[in-house]
C-alpha cells in the first residue's frame, strides 16, 4: 500500500513538471523577446503576401541593390596620426581662422573705494546714570570684561571714548577724535 501512494505521488509529480514544461515552450515559442504580443499576431497577412515576397524577411521591407563596385575602390592616402592614444595628453586645439581677430586681453579694473573702511562698533554698553548731589549726570558704562566705566558729558571714558550726551535711556559716544558716532541704549547688567 505505501508503494502504491509513493508511486501516485511521483506521478503526480512528474505530470507537474511536464505541464510546467510545456507552459514554459510554449510561452517562449509564442511570445516575442520584448514581450510584446504573440508572434502570430504580429505576422499578420503573411499567407495573402505574394510569392515572390516570401523570401525577404518578417519585415516586408524592399531589399536594397548590393553596391559591390565600392568594395574595390583604392583608398586614399593614409594620414599620420595626430595623436598618441596611448600617451596623456590634451588634443590640440584647432587653429584659429586667418581673418579672426586675436581675443582682446581684459584688464582688471578694481572697484572704487568710496571711503576709508568703518570703524568698528564700540564695545560698551550703557548700564545706567548717577545723580549725585550736584546734579550733574553720570553714565555708568561697562566692556565685555564686566568693568566699570564712568563719565560726564564731554569727558574721555578709557582713555578711548567721548561722552557726547547722557539722557535717561540712551547715551551718544563717539571716538575720541570725534569720529564713528553711536548710540548705546539702556540695557540691564547681566547676572
Amino acid at each position: 500500500m505505501t508503494t502504491d501512494r509513493r508511486s501516485r505521488r511521483q506521478l503526480i509529480l512528474l505530470v507537474g513538471v511536464l505541464v510546467a514544461l510545456a507552459v514554459v515552450l510554449i510561452w517562449r515559442f509564442t511570445v516575442d523577446r520584448a514581450g510584446a504580443a504573440p508572434r502570430r499576431q504580429a505576422q499578420t497577412g503573411t499567407a495573402s503576401r505574394p510569392s515572390n515576397q516570401a523570401g525577404r524577411g518578417d519585415a516586408g521591407g524592399p531589399v536594397t541593390e548590393l553596391k559591390l563596385d565600392a568594395l574595390h575602390k583604392e583608398a586614399g592616402e593614409v594620414k599620420e596620426a595626430e595623436r598618441n592614444p596611448f600617451r596623456f595628453q590634451q588634443k590640440a586645439p584647432p587653429p584659429s581662422p586667418v581673418g579672426a581677430a586675436a581675443p582682446r586681453a581684459q584688464t582688471y579694473v578694481p572697484p572704487v573705494v568710496q571711503g576709508p573702511p568703518p570703524l568698528p562698533p564700540i564695545p560698551l554698553r550703557y548700564v545706567g546714570v548717577l545723580t549725585p548731589a550736584s546734579n550733574e549726570r553720570v553714565a555708568v558704562l561697562a566692556d565685555a570684561r564686566g568693568a566699570s566705566y564712568y563719565g560726564r558729558e564731554g569727558e574721555l571714558v578709557d582713555g578711548r571714548y567721548r561722552l557726547l550726551r547722557i539722557a535717561g535711556d540712551s547715551v551718544d559716544i563717539a571716538y575720541a577724535d570725534g569720529r564713528g558716532r553711536q548710540t548705546l541704549r539702556l540695557t540691564a547688567q547681566p547676572q
